[in-house]
């Protein structure tokens, strides 16, 4: 399944195309252990941060660490009660903050658990404002911060049987418009990532299932089923997401805040 995708171009020593210095800087990113959260955590360090790589997979975060010294594993359920509080406080004195703890379930809403829609929400709209929460007194005290919530075209679009996650998305991004107006006059810019299918090890799975389960190969299902609305046939790269949370906390982009970017291949365009 590689005809219609670029080749990867993420490891820790390829070029960046964001000229960034966070030599002194510390950075906090959940989801760290896999996909996007990961690329994140590696790319900042690649700039010069200390990051807390916050993550329930200990395992993963210790991989982590071994292709980055800067990285420090903070092994935390941000499900729990205990895991909120103790994210809360890993925020604490960081200077750029990466929200990008994800799950997600397929229902329709008369199915839908109550229970798992209430834990996707607090994974992914009450652990984002826990951490912002933390995060912003230091980066007010010293008129510099950079929040970057990792959203997704589910924050702008909706798709059915998905009711929690575009639920938890479309408040993940008013949670970071609020953060823009009343973070502007310290210096604090807030902004969402909002990509379309990334290739993480989750969505891979997702593709051979449902090639399996179709009886299609795996690039029609990606063209025909995951990107039917976009107009490029393509999965972004977790790397490329990298990219664009680099750029956002770059001096460049410090006029950049309350926005959201997506990287959704023309999805929103229709």
């Amino acid at each position: 399944m590689t005809s219609q995708f670029t080749p990867r171009t993420g490891s820790p020593s390829a070029p960046h195309s964001v000229a960034l210095d966070l030599t002194g800087r510390t950075a906090v990113v959940t989801g760290a252990a896999s996909g996007i959260g990961r690329c994140c955590a590696l790319r900042l360090a690649a700039a010069g941060a200390k990051v807390r790589a916050v993550d329930r997979d200990a395992d993963g975060l210790h991989a982590l660490q071994g292709e980055a010294d800067a990285v420090q594993p903070h092994p935390l359920d941000l499900t729990s009660p205990d895991g909120l509080d103790a994210a809360e406080r890993a925020a604490a004195g960081a200077d750029v903050l990466v929200n990008g703890a994800g799950a997600q379930l397929v229902r329709p809403i008369e199915e839908f658990p109550p229970a798992d829609f209430r834990t996707l929400l607090t994974l992914m709209l009450e652990a984002p404002f826990r951490l912002t929460r933390g995060a912003l007194p230091h980066m007010y005290e010293q008129g510099w911060g950079r929040i970057v919530n990792i959203s997704s075209v589910h924050g702008l679009r909706a798709s059915p049987y998905k009711s929690a996650y575009v639920a938890a998305k479309h408040g993940l991004e008013g949670l970071s418009k609020v953060t823009a107006l009343e973070g502007a006059e310290h210096g604090v810019t807030a902004n969402c990532v909002s990509p379309s299918y990334v290739r993480t090890p989750l969505v891979e799975r997702q593709i051979a299932d449902q090639a399996a389960a179709h009886g299609i190969t795996a690039d029609r299902v990606v063209s025909e089923v995951l990107l039917a609305d976009s107009a490029l046939k393509r999965l972004i790269e977790p790397e490329e997401v990298a990219e664009s949370v680099a750029y956002l906390c770059s001096p460049h982009a410090s006029f950049i805040t309350g926005a959201s970017l997506p990287l959704d291949g023309a999805w929103t365009a229709h």
